[in-house]
């Protein structure tokens, strides 16, 4: 099992503490072998898909630990979706069972009845006090498995959905979805990511273990990684459901947390408490604080170093190739602007629009390779994998930026078509398509534009069908046919309207006649 080292050393302390209580390392190592064997039962074969949408709590991380040793892709939905995207997943995942929280449960059910097939979807499991009708109660699932060691267990893993530029979202395939071999492997990943993560592997001479708080949702592969790889390095997991600033600090001082993971928006939040609340914070255990998801703007990232010291770290990556380049505090107050150098396992290419390799100091699309042999792919999506890898396999994000002579990198535009809002991607064709259906819209072009918090918010340019006029009740119109078919941080934040929308001579929507303006007074265009 994954937690025996950890049961051993550590049993009756606490593993992960979250809004409903705390439990402890022999609590989840024998709530994980139940789930197993209860799932074995119930018919799931390893390659199985397990679709949950569960908030920041400890089922999630039993969920995660069962599939990691059964054998299963874990497929963690996104809590804020609707029906309609919820069922798009159910139907491009095609899972055996699905897990969901009494809080989203009139989400998901709405989804299965919408969804194709969602039939053969045998296993269905509720969370909590108010469990759907035909889902069977998490406790009794539990109860019904046996305890003990578990007999043949296989690698599984999780596979992340991103919002797609052909508008709907795609799973993300990597090494840390694949299913096959021992369940160690996924220990000895956590345990090569732990030194990167803050939380190096844990032993018996341990004298300290680390206590990682996660605020940001789980169904994001960045703070999955930090609840689970921690966990699996031997660190306590504090779970925070949804961002709170000041419960924030309130948590770190009442568990004594070492490590934090954040977004530049959660920092700002922080950094924006009023004095008083800020000076009655100890955060005297704090060792680490992680940053990535998003640019951090230099005035936000200098002020989190005044208050923390030196232990800001920034990585910049993705799902598609995890940790790519960190920077540590002191190198970047010395180099602002960059996000570090290239991890030990990666090799990063800039490339020009011919194709070309630049040298230090020109820029271009941002490449990347494991040199371990990890590699992604789009789930049902050759073509998509086929666009986002060259020769040699290199993969890319679709960042551009440089490297300088002393091989840091820096990041300065964007080459795909997407907004990161709050440190959250999203995709504008998802919301082009959208907005399209509403009869009002005879053309629309969405992009991010500056926000200095969210670091961007998703805009909509527009033209209209004839018969309709602009106005605050169209506007409010808009914005609630939004709320009905997408999640809404994805929905525009505002609009302008044209007579017409730019076309190229091919009659290609033109984005940037009606971006640049909104970033001309910026010394960056993400």
């Amino acid at each position: 099992m994954l937690l025996d080292a950890m049961c051993e050393l550590r049993g009756d302390t606490p593993a992960v503490i979250d809004a409903r209580g705390v439990t402890s390392w022999a609590e989840l190592d024998e709530h994980v072998a139940r789930l197993i064997d209860a799932l074995r039962t119930r018919g799931l074969e390893p390659g199985d898909r397990v679709v949950a949408m569960l908030g920041n709590q400890a089922e999630l991380v039993e969920l995660s630990l069962a599939c990691g040793t059964g054998g299963w892709v874990l497929v963690p939905l996104n809590w804020h979706w609707v029906p309609r995207e919820v069922a798009y997943v159910l139907g491009d995942a095609e899972p055996a069972a699905v897990v969901v929280d009494s809080l989203y449960a009139e989400v998901v059910t709405a989804a299965l009845a919408e969804a194709a097939d969602a039939e053969r979807i045998g296993v269905r499991i509720g969370v909590g006090d108010r469990v759907p009708t035909g889902f069977e109660s998490w406790g009794d699932v539990l109860s019904s498995g046996r305890p003990g060691e578990v007999a043949d267990g296989v690698k599984g893993g999780p596979m992340f959905y991103t919002s797609g530029t052909t508008g709907n979202p795609k799973g993300v395939r990597s090494a840390l979805t694949a299913v096959g071999g021992p369940p160690e492997m996924l220990t000895l990943m956590a345990h090569s990511m732990g030194p990167a993560l803050g939380t190096p592997p844990a032993g018996p001479d341990t004298e300290e273990f680390p206590v990682q708080l996660v605020c940001g949702p789980m169904y994001h592969s960045a703070q999955w990684v930090f609840a689970v790889f921690t966990l699996l390095c031997g660190a306590t997991v504090v779970l925070q459901h949804r961002f709170d600033a000041g419960e924030l600090l309130d948590l770190v001082d009442e568990h004594a947390v070492t490590n934090l993971h954040l977004v530049p928006t959660q920092i700002s939040r922080l950094l924006d408490l009023p004095d008083e609340r800020r000076a009655v914070f100890d955060g005297g255990t704090l060792r680490s604080v992680l940053h990535g998801a998003a640019p951090c703007p230099p005035s936000v990232k200098r002020a989190a170093i005044e208050w923390w010291g030196p232990i800001v770290t920034e990585y910049y990556g993705g799902t598609e190739g995890g940790f790519l380049a960190v920077i540590s505090a002191e190198e970047w107050l010395e180099r602002p602007g960059s996000v570090g150098r290239p991890m030990p396992i990666v090799e990063v290419r800039i490339v020009g629009d011919d194709g070309t390799e630049l040298p230090a100091g020109e820029t271009g699309e941002i490449w990347f390779r494991n040199l371990l042999g990890s590699d992604f792919e789009y789930h049902n999506a050759p073509d998509k994998t086929a666009s986002a890898h060259r020769d040699g396999g290199f993969g890319t994000l679709g960042d551009v930026g440089h490297v300088d002579t002393e091989g840091y990198l820096h990041l300065s535009d964007r080459k795909i078509d997407m907004v990161v809002s709050g440190g959250v991607n999203i995709y504008p064709a998802e919301v082009e398509g959208v907005l399209a259906e509403h009869p009002a819209i005879a053309d629309v072009a969405v992009f991010g534009i500056p926000d200095d918090d969210m670091g961007e918010s998703v805009h909509a340019a527009l033209s209209l069908r004839s018969g309709w006029t602009w106005g605050d009740s169209l506007e409010a119109e808009l914005d609630e046919w939004c709320r009905a078919n997408l999640a809404g941080f994805k929905r525009p934040r505002s609009y302008e309207v044209h007579d017409e929308l730019p076309r190229n001579e091919v009659g290609k929507l033109a984005k940037r006649p009606l971006r640049d303006p909104w970033w001309a007074d910026r010394d960056r265009l993400i």
